[in-house]
């Protein structure tokens, strides 16, 4: 071992390290503010599930598992790394408490030799799905084989130093004891008591499980070699081992495995508030009002003015109108930074965010869009964006530290009244920053819109907002929220959006409802059954919010007359709001239309309020996912904070309660489809399932893989049910298939999986439309669901493959509707035989007390 050599290599390979790392963390720094230093027990509790535990590599097997072998083997093999670092100045270095003759020495050689054949076996399973089996998420290049030689040489060459290690120290008083060996020269005695000085009497030739089970195979592959042999094989063991881990830790910041270094952080800083709420614009923009101006900012949020009068706060629509004003008075109006236009828009987070991509593709392998032959690729935006950034590295670096104001780094950060992802909701009047603050300080860096330049537009539009990317990323990347700010600047600075939106758009500002429809209309639902409405009970403790899906579509009205019917059946005191009711807003917040969602919101945050103050609206009920969360998640930004409730959850209490009874069969195969709004954003997936399990008859099925967390989208979020589909491979119809095949494959048979096939083939063809009994189709069933939406898409897939006569689309409220009415129903079924009949035992769950969303 050389004490210089090991200096030269330090020194300059943690010389060039830091210029690399440091160089992105300049770039890093130009991001704008964001406030992640809040809940820091959260925070260090997520590290430890999605970091270290990584329980979000399951979805993937074995290539989960062979990550965590790796991971493990990397941290338990870090000290192993120090301890030959350190041989290079003291030969016989063993970090005080590790020489092999100790018995924490001997664990932790135990420990490394074992954890050393894991990241071989790790290795082993990625190579075999990068070269021998290529999987279609991931891809091949060159970087990425590399990586996968250096950590299995890594390994192979350790082993090696120790297996010619323990041979040599074996031979050691044979080779250059009193006796000598006339073939040993005194600079190979030299060689070898460096080598074996670490060892002490610890060497031996021959495999032993205990206490190192690989340098002893090693040992014993040596042992009939030279000692001239056995030095060179130490010391290339030695310096390879130690050489390659300087050589990836610089590779790190210029390929994907950077997210070795930035994962971490990256879940520590991520987002904690509610899946369900975006950032009000103001979250997007920098700190607020200038610092020559303290008496603008303190009227802004409310505060006493000079004359002791507290300011009027400013709605947020108002601030909106005048954001986009100014953007459109602006020499170059994308330059405001009113959503996300340009790369130089994105925050600190966003950035660390593209550091941390790893490439795996799980993101655009569960990506309804991207599955469906769309555009959109959450992966590929990712690095279109990435890619973009780095390209021009040199030159926001050079604007920003040439600047006179600095862009803020993360710690500089907190106590930004507007920052991304804060605990607490910032109000929606504190968006109204001045003008000047709008525009990023990047003098020098050239104007480069996003869209269009670096993203296509039907990359965007092609999203429907349902989490699937972000539910699978096992590093905590968020991409929902870049998509809706991207769509924010074109919709509300260029003025750019899908021309099928203007109706929709037109129609929640004059009518309150995406079909334009009457607003006279919105009760009509309810005919003849006698439901009060607020504006004649205002003191009523719980509302029915109905959405406008189920108050002015034909189908979905059904099931807001099955929740009306089992509510006055359960005896529930509450009351609809009418014509008082307004669209949430959802679909057009998530098309990048903040404005109109500000009006909306605001004008259904009064009504509620209105209400609330004269003792009534205790709680909210609604049928609708999008509703629900929007209220739930979103309204809060605007005071109007309730106890939200899905129905699903709701009806669940009034099972429990006893206060609901459902004794008629319904008898037949149900498979339950899980509304993205619901399920990945609220972590709602087991009500539904609890109610349908509570029925009598019902044979509850799952369809294989795309369920629960992975359940595909119907199609219907991100304002994608009012646009037309990018091509002719439709979302809500490979989701109607994939339900259907669960249905149609016999449950209790020992049918061959080549008889499974051929149902499901005839499903998808279609050749059982007349629900004859004569093949495997006989054993018809229905698809569930808990949304309006889902069931129009559903329902409009069973019609595509000319199915909607064998099977049936419900909502779980019309099946317990049907299960809790006098007269017998039955949903379409071939063959009840085998069905269980019994109730089976339901979750109790008050009202109101919705599951929250997963971690």
């Amino acid at each position: 071992m050389s004490a210089l050599a090991m200096v030269v290599l330090l020194v300059v390979a943690f010389g060039a390290f830091a210029l690399a790392a440091g160089r992105r963390w300049l770039l890093l720094r130009t991001g704008r503010p964001a406030q992640r230093f809040d809940r820091l027990g959260d925070r260090v509790a997520a590290v430890w599930r999605y970091a270290f535990v990584q329980e979000r590599m399951d979805y993937y097997q074995p290539a989960g598992i062979a990550h965590k072998l790796i991971f493990v083997g990397f941290v338990v093999l870090l000290l192993r790394t120090l301890v030959l670092w350190g041989r290079g100045f003291v030969p016989s270095f063993n970090l005080w408490v590790l020489a092999p003759w100790m018995p924490l020495g001997k664990l932790y050689e135990f420990m490394k030799d074992t954890v050393g054949l894991m990241v071989i076996t790790g290795v082993s399973v990625f190579f075999y799905y990068r070269v021998i089996r290529p999987m279609k998420r991931t891809t091949l290049s060159l970087e990425g084989l590399l990586i996968l030689g250096i950590i299995f040489t890594m390994m192979v060459a350790d082993m090696a130093y120790d297996g010619a290690a323990f041979v040599l120290a074996e031979r050691d008083t044979t080779l250059c004891g009193i006796t000598g060996h006339e073939m040993v020269s005194a600079d190979q005695c030299k060689a070898i008591a460096t080598i074996v000085a670490p060892y002490g009497e610890a060497g031996h030739v021959g495999w032993s499980l205990f206490p190192s089970p690989a340098g002893s195979f090693f040992s014993m592959l040596f042992e009939g070699l030279s000692p001239t042999a056995l030095i060179v094989l130490a010391h290339a063991g030695y310096w390879i081992h130690s050489s390659l881990v300087l050589l990836f830790l610089n590779l790190l910041p210029h390929s994907k495995h950077f997210h070795v270094i930035t994962a971490i952080p990256n879940v520590f800083f991520r987002d904690l508030s509610p899946y369900g709420r975006l950032p009000l614009i103001n979250a997007t923009l920098p700190s607020a009002a200038p610092a020559e101006a303290p008496e603008a900012s303190a009227e802004a949020n409310g505060a006493p003015a000079e004359n002791g009068a507290p300011a009027e706060k400013k709605p947020y629509s108002e601030t909106l109108m005048e954001l986009v004003g100014a953007a459109g008075e602006s020499a170059d109006p994308t330059a405001l930074a009113i959503g996300i236009g340009r790369i130089e828009h994105f925050s600190w987070k966003a950035i660390l965010d593209f550091y941390t991509c790893t490439e795996c593709g799980r993101c655009s392998d569960n990506c309804p869009a991207h599955r469906t032959g769309k555009v959109l690729s959450p992966k590929h935006l990712t690095l279109d964006l990435r890619n973009h950034l780095y390209s021009r590295e040199k030159e926001f670096i050079q604007a920003s530290t040439g600047a006179s104001a600095k862009p803020a780094a993360p710690a500089a950060a907190s106590g930004a009244s507007g920052a991304e992802g804060s605990a607490e909701a910032p109000a929606p009047e504190a968006a109204a920053a001045s003008n000047g603050d709008l525009a990023p300080k990047t003098d020098g860096v050239a104007p480069i819109d996003l869209v269009s330049t670096i993203i296509h537009p039907d990359v965007l539009w092609g999203c429907t907002t349902c989490r699937a990317c972000e539910e699978q990323c096992p590093v905590m990347i968020s991409y929902v929220d870049k998509i809706v700010d991207m769509r924010r600047n074109l919709v509300l600075v260029k003025g750019e959006f899908p021309h099928e939106l203007q109706k929709p758009f037109q129609g929640m500002e004059v009518n309150g409802n995406p079909w334009n429809l009457s607003r006279m209309d919105r009760a009509g639902w309810a005919d003849g059954l006698e439901i009060r409405t607020f504006a004649e009970n205002p003191a009523t403790p719980v509302l029915f919010w109905v959405g406008c899906a189920a108050s002015y579509d034909d189908r979905a009205k059904k099931i807001a007359r099955a929740t009306a019917r089992l509510l006055k059946k359960a005896g529930v005191d509450f009351a609809i709001l009418a014509e008082e009711e307004n669209c949430t807003g959802d679909p057009a917040r998530r098309a990048g239309n903040e404005f109109l969602f500000a009006m909306l919101a605001e004008t259904n945050a009064a009504v509620l309020n209105g209400y609330k103050e004269q003792g009534g609206i205790r709680q909210i009920v609604t049928t609708c996912p999008h509703c629900f969360n929007t209220l739930k998640n979103e309204y809060p930004d605007f005071d109007a904070k309730f106890e939200v409730i899905h129905h699903t959850d709701y009806l669940l209490g009034l099972l429990a309660q006893k206060k609901l009874e459902p004794q008629k069969a319904v008898a037949g195969k149900v498979v339950y489809h899980d509304s993205c709004y619901l399920g990945r954003y609220n972590g709602i997936f087991d009500s539904p399932r609890d109610i349908l399990r509570a029925i009598p008859g019902v044979e509850l099925v799952e369809a294989e893989y795309w369920t629960r967390q992975r359940g595909l989208c119907c199609g219907a979020g991100g304002a994608q049910m009012f646009m037309e589909e990018q091509n002719q491979n439709r979302v809500n119809v490979k989701r109607t298939l994939q339900l259907i095949d669960a249905v149609a494959k016999p449950s209790r048979s020992s049918a061959s999986s080549s008889a499974s096939a051929h149902a499901a083939h005839a499903a998808h063809a279609g050749h059982s439309g007349n629900g004859g009994h004569g093949d495997v189709l006989g054993k018809q069933g229905t698809v569930a669901s808990a949304c309006p939406f889902c069931m129009t898409m559903l329902t409009d897939g069973l019609k595509s493959q000319n199915l909607e006569d064998s099977f049936a689309t419900m909502d779980v409220a019309e099946l317990l509707d049907q299960s809790c009415q006098e007269d017998v129903l039955a949903v379409p079924s071939g063959d009840l035989a085998g069905v269980d009949l019994s109730i089976a035992a339901a979750h109790v769950e008050a009202p109101g007390s919705s599951a929250s969303a997963s971690e």
